[in-house]
């Protein structure tokens, strides 16, 4: 009974900040997509974890606070990698650094997300979380299938891009 009512929780308070925040066209479409993904993650990691309801008044703050800032470090990443994808001779080295520098801060991001995890929960529940986090995420690309990703069953079984997945890549035969 806790469980399902930690879950009805989380859910109630995300829907809520998320019909508090109005969308227009292009971009409030892709809003909505990211809170049903949003909503659907902390299902899952909900059902998860089966946390007690203390654990979820403490736990659910610094989720959300980790999640912000991997965002803002997943953000900086991305675009200090599309900086280097345009790089040219005179500023290789500086958009190079700036990549590096980016993808270190995504890392401390999440070395520090473990540590404030371990202030709210026993270490086995963090295990739990992390393990429950990865498989949302690959359980999100292959929900993509046909739109990018790489579907169940398919090439790549392990992660891996399909045979000539890339632009510009060899056609490979399957």
């Amino acid at each position: 009974m806790k469980k399902i009512i930690s879950v009805f929780c989380a859910i109630s308070l995300i829907s809520a900040v998320a019909l508090a925040q109005p969308g227009n066209g292009k971009k409030g479409d892709k809003d909505a997509w990211q809170e049903r993904v949003r909503i659907e993650q902390i299902s899952y990691i909900s059902s998860e974890l089966n946390l007690t309801q203390e654990e979820a008044q403490t736990f659910w703050p610094v989720f959300n606070d980790v999640q912000n800032k991997s965002h803002e470090a997943f953000k900086a990443s991305s675009e200090a990698f599309r900086a280097l994808q345009e790089a040219d001779d005179s500023n290789v080295a500086e958009r190079l650094d700036a990549y590096v520098k980016a993808k270190n801060q995504a890392n401390k991001v999440n070395e520090e997300a473990v540590e404030q995890y371990k202030k709210v929960l026993p270490v086995e529940k963090v295990a739990k979380l992390l393990v429950a986090e990865e498989n949302f995420r690959r359980n999100q690309i292959g929900k993509l299938g046909g739109k990018g990703g790489h579907g169940k069953g398919g090439p790549g079984k392990h992660g891996g891009p399909r045979p000539g997945g890339f632009p510009g890549a060899p056609q490979m035969d399957e």
